[in-house]
């Protein structure tokens, strides 16, 4: 009898945990997760956002305890809802949530498919993937659209650049540079002049790097290597500036002075000397002068081909001044110019009157003397 008895009892639990799995297994159905993107391809260091849908297909409320499992040890993610960090919501019957996950896929990571599944504990489980497009790397990108611009010497050049941390953590870079002696280099993260930047995990930076030339430097081509780095990583980034030359020139004369005498009415020779100051070949040098009124200047040349660095080349300005000119001094400014530079003299001159108005002169005193002298002996007597 006690044997029947301890057999039923037996039963009557076994049926009892029959009836507690079929009732588990009915609320675990009842509970559904859902995205529709469950394989998405990315490269390294990418951050994906799913949105993923928790029904509650039963007839009674259900606490969910939900968590995401699977990922790798470098690989981060956060889960929401409502704005707010969550691990278990309630779900009303016949009702949904919505969940916000966010998976952040390390830049130093393996290329190929990586699985992992979003949990809602006792009741599904939501299988996803991600395909990473490319080979991982743990490194700095340095790099600039257009790394070669061509100039005058007396130019700024600046080149607009891009710092990219591709780690997964906050770098500092101190920027430095390899310039030719005599080269200025200005590094300008967000336009301000800095020695240094920092620059967030996968995150890009815009630096602008100004190249100031030395002085009458030589025309060519020239490489401004600048460098970001720190102790974990770094970058290179190799610049060109192509210096067409710069255009300078000088007018003077042989002495330097730049005043003479003339007589009204006269023409005077005035030698000058145009010397070459810059570092490329000066072309088609022309003259022209600013003059007082009536006056005339020629030019012997008028037009000089070219002057090479370094040289000097005279030319010849005839001044003639007006018939009527007053005694004094008079400006006359020379141009010599070319389609890139020019330079100018200022000639001062100072006019004096004919001799032969002098002689003239003296001859009219003596006529009045002469006169004066007859009159005094012809009526002085009386």
């Amino acid at each position: 009898m006690k044997k029947h008895v301890y057999s039923f009892k037996q039963g009557l639990l076994s049926f009892a945990f029959l009836i507690f799995f079929a009732t588990a297994l009915s609320a675990a159905s009842n509970v559904q997760l859902y995205t529709p993107y469950t394989s998405i391809s990315v490269p390294p260091g990418e951050k994906i956002e799913y949105s993923i849908d928790v029904k509650n297909n039963g007839d009674s409320t259900q606490k969910i305890d939900v968590y995401v499992s699977g990922l790798g040890k470098d690989w981060t993610y956060s889960l929401k809802a409502g704005g707010y960090a969550i691990k278990q919501l309630a779900v009303l019957p016949g009702e949904k949530k919505t969940l916000s996950l966010t998976v952040n896929v390390p830049v130093k990571v393996n290329k190929g498919n990586h699985w992992f599944s979003v949990v809602a504990k006792n009741h599904d489980l939501l299988k996803l993937v991600v395909n990473v497009s490319e080979q991982g790397t743990f490194k700095t990108e340095f790099t600039c659209d257009q790394a070669n611009i061509e100039g005058h010497a007396d130019a700024n050049f600046t080149f607009q650049t891009k710092l990219k941390n591709s780690t997964a953590q906050k770098q500092v870079y101190s920027l430095l540079s390899k310039a030719p002696r005599g080269w200025k280099i200005i590094f300008k993260p967000n336009y301000k002049q800095a020695t240094a930047v920092e620059v967030g995990p996968n995150e890009t930076e815009n630096i602008s790097i100004q190249v100031e030339p030395p002085y009458n430097v030589e025309a060519g081509t020239y490489k401004i290597p600048v460098r970001a780095a720190n102790r974990s990583t770094s970058a290179e980034l190799e610049l060109e500036v192509v210096i067409s030359g710069s255009y300078e020139m000088e007018l003077s004369t042989p002495t330097g002075r730049l005043s003479t005498t003339l007589t009204a009415g006269r023409k005077k020779d005035i030698e000058l000397v145009v010397k070459n100051t810059g570092s490329s070949v000066l072309k088609e040098v022309r003259f022209s002068a600013s003059k007082p009124k009536n006056w005339t200047v020629e030019f012997h040349p008028d037009t000089i081909p070219d002057i090479q660095p370094g040289e000097m080349v005279t030319a010849l300005a005839t001044i003639q001044s007006a018939d009527k000119a007053i005694p004094g001094d008079y400006v006359s400014k020379i141009t010599a110019k070319t389609p890139d530079t020019q330079a100018n003299a200022s000639f001062r001159m100072t006019v004096k009157t004919p001799l032969l108005w002098g002689w003239l002169g003296i001859l009219i005193i003596l006529i009045t003397l002469g006169v004066i002298f007859y009159l005094f002996r012809k009526y002085g007597r009386r």
